[in-house]
């Protein structure tokens, strides 16, 4: 089975202002996929509507409505699609073919992107945050310093997409927009390759304090719930066996937020759960609904009760609180704390940190430094994101209002 390669994905951008744009995928299947296209999608800022998946195990057809940004790069996102689609090899007549054995791309570089600013303000991360997203940099540790007398040191450790940053167009490229963001509060900006030091100094080398690991990782589901908007949200899922010889459908009713279906879809991939059939829509009211026929890697149902339990617990835990957000005392000082957690594959939730500043470029908080590292906790890999705020010039928010208003803007309900 083939298709010309400039089918792989095609995009029918909407005709009508607030219209959904229509995603087709038409490609070899694997399991994961659709996680994968969820993740990009979700990377350019897009919301799912409604969706359609259909496999018979080799090759698969997707189709998403989207809604989101009016400025979205759509031949960008064509090409980021392409990317994660099953790798194939051009043949006779340029039809295209699956070729398994190219599926492991090598880890990309990692470079260090090293600025001085004379002085702080409010804002001033996420603004270079926001460059940073534009230019498809993708952000993987941070470490912001502000020094005694007002100086901010950045260092962020960066990969690019497009790899290309090792060049010198591309690192003129980056500090030009950079410029243009922060003008005359620039002091230097330097760009180089990062050591093998990186990699270590990413994983787990921050301390957590047991009390957060305990109360902010915990894995299962509350028998109450802490706060109001937590109460709010029904999330319900339920197993059936007896409307498929050969497959296990999965029900999925709750409130809908940013990334809802990458969630669903993350969570089946981890569990190496494979989808042969699928369809989720978001209601009129703001819930989303979805059912999906699944089955086992091996090709069989999930009939074991407590397999079924698992899966089910899990689905539930990851939709009720696919971010962790708490703002807790830090000695003297106010911190933020956001933790997502990580894929099997490696691959964390994508613009978390993005909508962390704007949150608090929002509620008018300047940020005085950040830490960000990934950490083993109760056998899952989480992406911790640790901000200590700055609480002078009269600073008197209460603790509750900032986590509801970061916690709002990473789930997307504004």
């Amino acid at each position: 089975m083939g298709i010309l390669y400039e089918d792989v994905v095609l995009i029918k951008e909407s005709e009508k202002e607030g219209d959904p744009t229509v995603i087709t995928v038409n490609c070899p299947d694997k399991t994961g996929l659709g996680c994968d296209l969820c993740r990009v999608i979700l990377l350019f800022g897009l919301s799912i509507a409604r969706g359609d998946v259909s496999t018979d195990g080799k090759w698969c057809y997707l189709v998403f409505w989207v809604v989101g940004r009016p400025t979205t790069r759509w031949d960008l996102l064509k090409n980021r699609l392409l990317e994660v689609c099953p790798m194939c090899s051009p043949a006779v007549s340029q039809i295209y073919y699956y070729r398994p054995e190219f599926q492991q791309p090598k880890p990309p570089d990692v470079f260090l992107l090293k600025f001085w600013c004379y002085y702080d303000r409010k804002g001033l991360l996420h603004d270079v945050t926001k460059v940073l997203c534009e230019l498809e940099l993708t952000i993987k540790r941070v470490k912001v310093s502000t020094t005694p007398d007002g100086r901010v040191m950045d260092l962020f450790y960066v990969t690019d997409t497009r790899e290309l940053l090792h060049t010198d167009k591309r690192q003129e490229e980056t500090i030009a927009h950079l410029k243009a963001v922060l003008r005359d509060s620039m002091i230097s900006c330097e760009i180089e390759l990062a050591g093998p030091e990186v990699t270590a100094m990413s994983q787990g080398s921050l301390f957590l304090p047991s009390a957060i690991t305990e109360d902010m990782f915990y894995l299962e589901l509350p028998n109450k719930h802490a706060n109001g908007f937590l109460a709010s949200n029904l999330v319900t899922v339920a197993m059936d066996n007896s409307l498929s010889p050969s497959h296990t459908l999965v029900q999925i009713f709750c409130q809908d937020h940013k990334g809802l279906i990458y969630d669903i879809m993350r969570t089946l991939k981890d569990y190496n759960i494979q989808v042969s059939y699928g369809r989720f829509f978001v209601n009129p009211k703001g819930n989303g609904e979805v059912d999906l026929f699944i089955m086992q890697v091996d090709g069989k149902k999930i009939v074991h009760p407590e397999k079924q339990n698992a899966l089910c617990s899990r689905l539930r835990m990851e939709l009720l609180r696919p971010l962790r957000v708490d703002v807790l005392s830090r000695g003297p000082d106010t911190e933020l704390l956001v933790a997502n957690p990580v894929e099997l594959s490696g691959r964390g939730r994508p613009l978390v940190f993005h909508d962390i500043t704007l949150a608090l470029k929002i509620l008018d908080i300047r940020i005085f430094s950040v830490e960000i590292a990934r950490h083993r906790i109760h056998g899952r890999e989480w992406e911790v994101y640790r901000i200590l705020l700055d609480d002078g010039d009269g600073f008197d928010l209460p603790r509750d209002k900032i986590k509801e208003c970061v916690r709002k803007k990473l789930m997307g309900w504004e």
